[in-house]
């Protein structure tokens, strides 16, 4: 995952998979989710960032951690 800021357009992106999106969702308050060709996110954008106070100059700090990442099981129909 990577996270970036583009301070003239004022969003903020969170790329969750390095895969080109096929489609996109505006939902409200200036969120936008993109899709994948298999219907998975690949990305979500926050218009307006500073001004809906998701960003600050000078105070950006991410964690994340994970100590142990799930397998995805997909139930089947029939299983």
């Amino acid at each position: 995952m990577r996270i970036r800021y583009d301070s003239e357009a004022d969003i903020l992106l969170f790329v969750l998979r390095d895969l080109p999106p096929v489609d996109a969702v505006e939902e409200p308050g200036g969120v936008i989710i993109s899709y994948g060709e298999d219907g998975e996110v690949v990305s979500v954008e926050f218009l307006h960032a500073s001004v809906r106070y998701l960003i600050r100059t000078g105070e950006i700090s991410v964690t994340l951690q994970a100590e142990r990442v799930p397998e995805r099981v997909y139930a089947t129909a029939g299983a």
